[in-house]
């Protein structure tokens, strides 16, 4: 076929970019992996971005796998890569603006709002007492999140008070920005969909004890089959954010489903498990239709 595709990722000997690389080597397409942190760039001479000495800019796709934290600066210089590789019309997916929707929360829950998505109701701030208030408006039971961030990790839900009140004075000691949830019951589980350009090939329930149901974090994966209903709203939430890729997380309750994230280099490897679809075969069949 002759096409060139790029896997950007930490660690290429983790699981998801194995299976990636395994399907693209399948249909017999030039395929290689490279972490955002080996970016090299120039101008007015090229190649204009390349990687450990080999050009990339004229790859026709790039799937993006993680792109890894850092400094401030050095966040902006990956994002600002994946920028230039567009510009330059190499196909890169998920697109660098919806990566940057996707990861804050804030913005996330704006565009959900906009497009008539029922999300919790937020709040964000980084001044304590409204951080405080907030705490008593949204029914002193809360949940409280980095703005950005995934898997679950930083996220704590807060019932006490006393607890609200030291855990947002310490983050606006910190400069840090408040975001504040309230808290959804969920029976022990809610549900990933996951959205590969107009349709949600795969979903699951993740069954948990506690009030996270992060897989990564011990929930179990349970089969599940979407209705119309929900596979629209999964759909709905990736298409408001701009991701052809997306891990959509939906709470059912009483009053109807609220999508609660978007992940837009969503994980699989407890999804593969509940069903015989090769998720990994999925995204690399929608590449190649999206190149060619």
């Amino acid at each position: 076929m002759g096409l060139k595709v790029g896997v950007v990722a930490s660690d290429r000997q983790e699981w998801h970019v194995q299976q990636l690389m395994k399907e693209l080597k399948v249909r017999g397409l030039e395929a290689y992996v490279f972490p955002a942190t080996r970016f090299f760039s120039r101008i007015s001479m090229g190649p204009r971005v390349s990687v450990r000495g080999y050009g990339i800019d004229d790859y026709d796709a790039v799937v993006v796998r993680k792109v890894p934290g850092g400094t401030a600066e050095q966040v902006f210089y990956r994002m600002d890569v994946l920028h230039r590789l567009e510009d330059l019309g190499v196909y890169v997916i998920n697109p660098a603006d919806a990566i940057e929707r996707a990861v804050d929360k804030y913005y996330t829950s704006t565009l959900l709002e906009d497009a008539g998505i029922r999300t919790p109701r937020t709040v964000v701030t980084e001044n304590f007492d409204e951080a405080t208030n907030a705490f008593e408006d949204l029914g002193g039971d809360v949940v409280v999140k980095p703005l950005f961030g995934s898997r679950g990790m930083g996220s704590a839900r807060i019932s006490d008070p006393d607890t609200a009140t030291r855990v947002f004075k310490i983050l606006a000691q910190f400069h840090q920005v408040c975001y504040v949830q309230e808290y959804m019951p969920h029976r022990g589980r809610d549900i990933r969909a996951f959205v590969v350009g107009d349709e949600a090939v795969a979903s699951m329930y993740r069954v948990a004890e506690g009030w996270k149901t992060n897989v990564s974090q011990g929930a179990v994966p349970v089969q599940l089959s979407l209705g119309r209903e929900l596979e629209g709203l999964a759909v709905g939430a990736a298409d408001a954010l701009g991701c052809e890729i997306a891990g959509a997380d939906i709470m059912e309750t009483s009053g109807g489903p609220v999508l609660l994230e978007i992940n837009s280099q969503p994980g699989w490897k407890g999804l593969q498990r509940t069903t015989e679809l090769d998720i990994a075969s999925e995204i690399v069949d929608f590449v190649i239709q999206s190149v060619t």
